[in-house]
């Protein structure tokens, strides 16, 4: 958890909520988790790992940021999860105080265009973080991409950062904090998400599919959770995999269904770093054909409407 740190009775508490936005894979979630100061939202080096907006709180001195991580805004694919993975990031920027955009550094493509246009749709004030500077060798290159980045729009703030080492996310912090209206703090100090554990149990399970199998699998997986239950201090967990294809199927459960055991061997102990407590977990997999491109399908495994 996070820590409020003591409270300055000579400034004025801020608090608000932030749409953290950009294309797929610019490291939004671990950015997030870094200001966090812990691991709440999945993440692996493929595109569209998120699938929901979630929401990240962050208490410290001075006020409450809540964070709303959302999916990437991107141009590829025109099927019902591409739709609603857009719809959610757009959505996710109209009712709030501030959009963080991240953009990658030394790159700007179409899709930092369109995640942009988003926030100036919305009239919403936008700080943008460009990341992984820990990447870029000759730092004289980064100027310049700075410059034609503030001219870009009229940004509060544009701050370099590195989301895997966490080098100026204090200075994101401040800058975000700053920015937000004065008032009383939304939730309790030490409140992080208001997601369930049910949920964050099937997204770490995803994240195993996400991590562990080939280009295109992961894509066309979702999880459930049939069964979550607290055994007096243990958690008992069901979880089914959808896939589309019975081919699928058989690559996720593997030779002897090791492959499917080592991946639920690691989201277990991932589960079991979240909740602090031990987690007997079970997995099935199973076909559901084309679930992807079924709105109807989407809804019943959590993609519908919010």
């Amino acid at each position: 958890m996070s820590d409020p740190g003591a409270a300055n009775p000579t400034e004025a508490n801020r608090c608000g909520t932030v749409a953290i936005i950009g294309r797929p894979n610019v490291g939004k979630s671990t950015l997030l988790n870094r200001m966090l100061g812990q691991k709440l939202v999945i993440t692996s080096h493929k595109p569209q790992t998120t699938r929901h907006a979630i929401l990240g709180i962050k208490t410290r001195q001075g006020g409450q940021m809540v964070f709303v991580d959302t999916p990437g805004i991107h141009q590829r694919g025109d099927g019902a999860l591409n739709r609603y993975l857009n719809r959610a990031a757009r959505a996710a920027v109209a009712d709030v105080d501030l959009a963080l955009l991240v953009v990658e550094s030394l790159r700007w493509t179409q899709e930092d265009t369109k995640a942009l246009a988003a926030a100036a749709a919305e009239g919403v004030p936008v700080i943008a973080a460009v990341n992984k500077v820990d990447t870029v060798k000759d730092k004289g290159r980064l100027l310049p991409f700075l410059q034609e980045l503030s001219a870009r729009h009229p940004f509060l703030a544009v701050v370099p950062v590195s989301a895997r080492d966490g080098t100026q996310v204090d200075a994101i912090e401040l800058a975000v904090l700053a920015a937000l209206p004065e008032g009383d703090n939304l939730y309790p100090a030490d409140q992080l998400t208001d997601r369930s554990e049910r949920f964050f149990a099937a997204e770490l399970l995803r994240e195993q599919l996400m991590q562990r199998y080939g280009k295109e699998l992961p894509y066309q997986t979702a999880v459930q959770i049939e069964r979550f239950e607290d055994e007096g201090g243990r958690y008992r967990i069901h979880a089914l995999i959808w896939v589309e294809r019975p081919g699928q199927k058989a690559i996720v459960i593997g030779s002897r269904g090791e492959a499917l055991k080592a991946t639920a061997t690691q989201a277990r102990l991932e589960m079991q770093k979240l909740f602090g407590c031990p987690v007997h977990l079970e997995v099935w997999v199973k076909v559901k054909t084309s679930w992807s491109s079924d709105e109807a399908a989407l809804a019943v495994l959590g993609y519908g409407e919010s």
